[in-house]
This record gives structure tokens, C-alpha cells and sequence, in this order.
């Protein structure tokens, strides 16, 4: 059954992540599935990000059964630009990407998620879970505000970004031909998402849910951090997939959804 299991990238981008890498390594190394490659883009970081990351490549060569490690240090235009390196880079039949100080949930995630599709032909486009959000310390603090479906497709996310990105596993094959577009600094990832789903439906390939949590996520990311222009840059994706008249119509929905939860 082993040799029949898909193999999985994940795919860390950093750039002067000291603070928060430690945490994502470790939760890489932890897991208990075998075909695990973990592929780490650095932007040239100036701190101590490259220590720990040849501190935790010479820690997993001793380990009995090693994970792929790779590295690629050069400069980058930004985090998407990164991505799309990995994307160019990954050897897996799936690729995640996790942020430096999100954790897989588990040290058997990956084996719970990706063991019941040994054998699968076609294997799914997408693989997708929940996420927890997590503080500094890794101790949970409560569930995703948005769930995600039983049967996820691209016309769900009209209503935001209902999987995390962390806990969104895109079939590398697609996944290449559907790079992140670069005219987006803080939200491509959910137009990255929203093309996936677009191309897995136009070409009849299956989605598969989980039904898992997948990712404990540290919630001070890019997207956090700049977040007016996240949701502004939200706005411009959601008008460019689903038009603007039910763009305009939903947003003031969610304006009013507020107004009434007060």
C-alpha cells in the first residue's frame, strides 16, 4: 500500500522567519507519512532563518526514515513570486504551503489525509481540510470562523475564503499550470484557489474533503497584517469571478449581517 500512496511538498517561504519558523519545522519533521518532501524558498533572510533551517536538515539526516529537505536561497519579488518557485520546484503529486508559524495539526495529518486515496486514478484535483487558529505558542484558540463545505467548489468561495489556503492541497500538475498572478500582493492566493477549483470543474476532476482539521494557522500572516488592503484586493477578485453587480449585492450583505450581530 506504501508505494501507492501520493506523494506530498510542503512548501515553506521565508524571509527573516527566526521568530516563527522552529515551530513549522518541527511539525514537518514530526509526520509520520512516508512520502513527505519539504521544499523551503528563502528570500536571503538577514537573521537567523538559514541556521535553523541547516540545523534542521543535518537533524533529519540521522533520523531511521528521513524526509526529503530542500532548499533554494536567491532573491525573490515578493511572497507570491516564491510561491510560484515552488511551484516550479516541487516534486510531490500535491503541494501545501505553510507559512513559517503555521503547524501541520498533527504528526499523523498528512497520513490521515492523503492514506485513503492510495490507488486513486485519477487522484483528486484538490484535498482539502479545516484549520484551527493557533497563538504564538501553538495553544489553540478557537475553530476557523469559516467552515468549509462538504463538497467544495470555486462558486463557494463567493462568500470568502471558506479553506485556508494552509489547508488546501492542489494537485502539482494543476497546480504548475495555474501559477499565482503576481499583480496581487495580499490576496492571491484566494484567486489562486478560486482558478484551481475553476480548472478542476471544467475538466470533470474530483475534489476530495478530509473531513479533517490539517493546520494549526498562526493568524498574523501578510494577509493579517495588511488587512484593508487584503479586503480591498479581495473585492477586485471576487468582482473578476463573479461580476460586480453580486460582488456589490454580497458585500452589502455582510455590512448589514454586521450591523444585526451588534
Amino acid at each position: 500500500m506504501e508505494n501507492t500512496l501520493p506523494s506530498v511538498t510542503v512548501a515553506t517561504v521565508t524571509y527573516n522567519a527566526e521568530k516563527t519558523l522552529q515551530a513549522t519545522l518541527e511539525s514537518v519533521a514530526a509526520q509520520t507519512y512516508p512520502h513527505v518532501e519539504h521544499l523551503i524558498i528563502d528570500g536571503c533572510s538577514k537573521d537567523r532563518t538559514m541556521e535553523l533551517i541547516h540545523r534542521y536538515v543535518d537533524d533529519n539526516t540521522g533520523k531511521e526514515h528521513p524526509h526529503d529537505i530542500h532548499m533554494v536561497r536567491e532573491p525573490d519579488k515578493g511572497l507570491y513570486d516564491a510561491m510560484n518557485k515552488a511551484l516550479e520546484q516541487a516534486t510531490g503529486d500535491y503541494i501545501v504551503f505553510l507559512n513559517a508559524g503555521d503547524r501541520l495539526h498533527g504528526p499523523d495529518t498528512l497520513q490521515k489525509a492523503f492514506a485513503p486515496l492510495a490507488g486513486t486514478s485519477p487522484l483528486p484535483a484538490v484535498v482539502y481540510g479545516e484549520t484551527d487558529l493557533v497563538d504564538a505558542d501553538g495553544k489553540f484558540v478557537r475553530h476557523r470562523r469559516l467552515q468549509a463545505p462538504g463538497q467544495l467548489t470555486w462558486k463557494d468561495f463567493r462568500w470568502g475564503m471558506l479553506v485556508c489556503h494552509q489547508s488546501f492541497y492542489a494537485r502539482t500538475d494543476l497546480a504548475r499550470q495555474t501559477p499565482y498572478d503576481l499583480r496581487y500582493r495580499f490576496s492571491a492566493d484566494y484567486d489562486w484557489c478560486l482558478r484551481l477549483l475553476k480548472r478542476a470543474e471544467k475538466e470533470r476532476q474530483p475534489v476530495f474533503n478530509t473531513h479533517q482539521v490539517l493546520t494549526d494557522y498562526l493568524s498574523e500572516g501578510l494577509t493579517t497584517r495588511n488587512h484593508k488592503a487584503s479586503l480591498r484586493e479581495r473585492f477586485r477578485i471576487m468582482a473578476r469571478h463573479f461580476g460586480w453587480p453580486s460582488t456589490v449585492a454580497r458585500h452589502l450583505w455582510f455590512v448589514l449581517r454586521a450591523v444585526l450581530k451588534k
